[in-house]
């Protein structure tokens, strides 16, 4: 009886994770920002679902979970705007790469004339 009123008090204890909550709305945001919906779209999916089953938690009042939880979705999202950011990277690079690849043409042409 004396560990099942320990585990409770101890729960009880736990501060609510407003920062974690806050941490991983943040995380959210700058990967919507990034267009993580568009380029990493199943992390991004997964980062705001595991932020909305914090809140539930946290509501529910299960703070450990909630903080978990809200720990997951910011490593989530954070994973979310890298992968968008390198998908904007690799596309611009390749842009580049083909304006390059024109200009080459054009001078290669212009040296034949």
């Amino acid at each position: 009886m004396f560990g099942v009123v320990l585990s409770v008090t101890a729960c009880a204890s736990l501060p609510p994770p407003t920062s974690e909550l806050a941490a991983a709305q943040q995380a959210v945001s700058r990967a919507d920002n990034a267009d993580a919906d568009q380029y990493a779209a199943g992390d991004f999916a997964q980062a705001r679902s595991l932020l909305e089953q914090a809140h539930a938690a946290m509501a529910g009042g299960d703070r450990e979970r909630a903080r978990n939880l809200a720990l997951l979705a910011a490593a989530r999202a954070d994973l979310a705007n890298a992968l968008s950011r390198q998908a904007v990277t690799e596309a611009d690079l390749k842009q580049r790469r083909a304006e390059i690849a024109d200009l080459k043409r054009r001078i290669g042409a212009e040296d034949g004339q």
